[in-house]
């Protein structure tokens, strides 16, 4: 048990005591999870409708590209396998695709509100903002349901019609919003000041998800976003922290996830049939960055796929791109062993980093309320 967890446990063991028929139920039967956000948990959105990534993308895993942002899975791919459910296939994914155990509307590079400058632009974001992602559920919980009663080879594809009420909803977006503001060139006071925007856009959305019959949700807020090479290597005046992480633009992370648990809180209040976890990433990758060594990883600033400075990123290389130094072409490789490392490409973390978060989160060591991944549907909190 780490440090970093106990501390945490102790709410939870006292939540445990103070609310004992909450745990005498047995565990949550989640036939499905619709997933909402950004490349932390983009599973082939993006690369459906844009160029593909290249290798050494996906090489851990799936020994090949597979529309992830890392070396291998990311989050809610350990998300579904501790439910005992596949992979979830993108929604923009014509190919191949198996949508009866949900659907991810995560694409890289997303927001929660209408972005201004769209892919392909440089530094541009997803024209499949948070308001987009709902529409494509609003289209899949319709449509699914003519595929099935029209039979056929693609009816047994697709979500029973209960399941989009018993399903676990989960998200993880937010930090391109803030990237926009940063990458824009708004003041700190700017960024802070769009965030309350942003967060009752969110709010919004979710209670549409709501009226759509969502009943559990799963809600990450932001990471520190100051620690990541894209950041570092982009503004490298920044003052930085103990751990040499940029202090000010982790600083706005924190005062937008405070704007997002306040606004888990209003749901709550909204909506009290329903179940809203928030939980708490931020805590969980900041100590892959303060305390790497006691979770078994080494040099946490560094990318493990990139190419130069002190960061090992540059967005003029990429990871997998073919770039010429000194007159010869080179591909952007990884590092040996990106088991031990935590920063994948300088935006996104690897699939051990991303294991790690899971394992931490998902004991409900850092939700509130503390309790479960498995535990977490609005039978249990209701």
């Amino acid at each position: 048990m780490t440090n970093l967890s106990s501390f945490c446990l102790v709410s939870f063991a006292l939540f445990t005591i103070l609310n004992p028929p909450i745990f005498a139920l047995k565990s949550c039967e989640f036939p499905a999870i619709f997933n909402f956000g950004d490349s932390n948990s983009d599973t082939g959105g993006l690369v459906a409708a844009f160029p593909p990534l290249n290798s050494p993308y996906g090489e851990t895993f799936f020994h090949m590209p597979a529309g992830r942002f890392s070396d291998g899975r990311v989050i809610i791919d350990f998300v579904a396998k501790s439910l005992n459910l596949s992979f979830l296939s993108a929604y923009l994914d014509s190919l191949g695709t198996n949508f009866t155990v949900g659907a991810n509307f995560a694409t890289a590079a997303s927001t929660i509100t209408l972005p201004t400058k769209i892919i392909p632009a440089n530094n541009g974001f997803s024209p499949f903002y948070f308001l987009v992602q709902y529409n494509q559920l609003v289209q899949l919980k319709a449509r699914s349901q003519l595929i099935r009663k029209q039979g056929g080879v693609f009816a047994q594809l697709m979500p029973m019609e209960e399941y989009f009420q018993k399903a676990l909803y989960t998200f993880d977006i937010g930090q391109n919003d803030l990237g926009a503001g940063f990458f824009g060139n708004k003041s700190f006071e700017e960024v802070n000041a769009s965030v309350p925007n942003i967060v009752n856009t969110f709010l919004t959305d979710i209670k549409s998800i709501y009226d759509l019959g969502a009943r559990s949700f799963w809600i990450h807020n932001t990471g520190p976003i100051g620690c990541l090479g894209y950041i570092l290597a982009n503004f490298p005046s920044a003052d930085k922290d103990s751990v040499g992480c940029a202090k000010s633009y982790n600083e706005v992370a924190q005062y937008f996830n405070h704007e997002l648990k306040e606004t888990v809180f209003q749901l709550r209040k909204d909506f009290p049939s329903a179940a809203f976890t928030y939980v708490d990433v931020y805590s969980v990758k900041y100590s892959l960055f303060s305390e790497p060594q006691k979770h078994g990883f080494e040099f946490p600033l560094v990318a493990c796929c990139g190419y130069g400075g002190v960061y090992n990123y540059s967005s003029s290389a990429g990871c997998g791109a073919t770039i010429t130094v000194n007159g010869t072409q080179i591909t952007v490789g990884s590092c040996d062993d990106p088991s031990v490392r935590v920063v994948w490409d300088g935006i996104h973390y690897t699939e051990a980093a991303n294991k790690f978060i899971f394992e931490q989160i998902s004991i409900g060591a850092f939700s509130d309320p503390p309790i479960p991944l498995n535990l977490a549907c609005h039978r249990t909190l209701g």
